[in-house]
């Protein structure tokens, strides 16, 4: 499948609470096929989100694996439908980036260490301990299948939102 474009902040499907997935059936495998094709063309993508591309369910992709933030600490590709942070620990502002919001960053406070379970797309259920680069982007793409942007939780509009250099 070829990536699909990405809605950009202030379209209204971004602000949109998902909808759980009720069954895991083949247009459920196409979009995490879309969500994975899209994650991978974005330049520094770790994770996308079913809404980003239009979809309002709770389904998210997260790799941090090829990261140089994530590559020594990470559970590797996680295809998410209806995952639920059970667990936090700890906190740490970051900064964070978002293909939605593509000319900015913002410095975000999120969990070091989660806990989150979720349904695979070959409907088994999982449950893992994420800690570090890999908790903060789980807990991002995360976000956006309750309509929240990195936007909403920077710590400071006057000191904590940066118009980005570069998008890499």
């Amino acid at each position: 499948m070829p990536n699909q474009p990405i809605l950009r902040y202030p379209h209204p499907v971004l602000k949109k609470v998902c909808n759980p997935v009720e069954t895991i059936d083949a247009d459920i495998h196409l979009l995490v096929v879309d969500l994975l094709d899209t994650m991978r063309a974005g330049p520094g993508s770790v994770g996308v989100a079913a809404p980003q591309i239009g979809v309002v369910l709770r389904v998210c992709v997260v790799d941090v694996s090829k990261n140089r933030h994530g590559k020594d600490n990470n559970h590797g590709l996680l295809c998410m439908i209806n995952p639920e942070i059970t667990a936090h620990a700890g906190a740490a502002i970051t900064r964070e980036g978002c293909m939605s919001v593509p000319d900015y960053t913002g410095d975000v406070e999120r969990a070091t260490e989660i806990t989150v379970k979720f349904i695979e797309s070959d409907g088994s259920r999982r449950e893992i301990n994420a800690s570090g680069f890999e908790a903060i982007a789980i807990q991002h793409e995360m976000d956006h299948l309750d309509g929240i942007l990195f936007l909403d939780r920077i710590i400071s509009i006057k000191t904590g939102l940066f118009r980005r250099k570069s998008y890499q």
